[in-house]
């Protein structure tokens, strides 16, 4: 049975009226598959009371391009979206369509493979045995509070 190991790294990027495109690639030659999920978009400090409208630019599995509208944020009336579940598969690239921004893009970049099997059963086992020390610890149960509640 063959073991895959994921990774998550935290994702993030800023489209301005100067950087209106960011593009989320990575190395292909290695043997894993990439994945981002987006958490949220949402306008920055600095943002104006306009419309800022973010597109996504990826392909589906026909590896024709495709073109979403995400997000259509508004200082005023909408300065975030949850857009939680929408992963994406590389190369992806985002596009502030109209408005200056500064919009701020979330997410986290997901990393699967396939687990190391050189590892022998000596390093397994001690790598286990330090894993269990360490929670043990760390591990501080929590006690109950002795005073009674107030009701005012």
């Amino acid at each position: 049975m063959e073991k895959l190991v994921v990774e998550s790294f935290l994702f993030g990027c800023e489209l301005t009226s100067k950087t209106k495109f960011y593009t989320f690639q990575v190395d292909e030659e290695d043997d894993c598959i990439h994945s981002l999920s987006m958490n949220t978009i949402s306008l920055g400090d600095s943002a104006k009371d306009e419309y800022n409208v973010v597109e996504v630019i990826a392909h589906n599995r026909e590896e024709e391009e495709v073109t979403a509208q995400v997000a259509n944020l508004k200082l005023s009336c909408q300065p975030m979206v949850d857009v939680d579940c929408f992963t994406l598969h590389p190369p992806v690239m985002f596009r502030l369509k109209s408005g200056s921004g500064p919009v701020l893009i979330a997410g986290q970049h997901l990393i699967t493979r396939n687990a190391d099997e050189d590892l022998s059963d000596s390093e397994t086992k001690e790598s286990s045995t330090e894993d269990e020390e360490e929670e043990e610890e760390t591990f501080t149960p929590i006690k109950p509070a002795n005073k009674k509640l107030r009701v005012i």
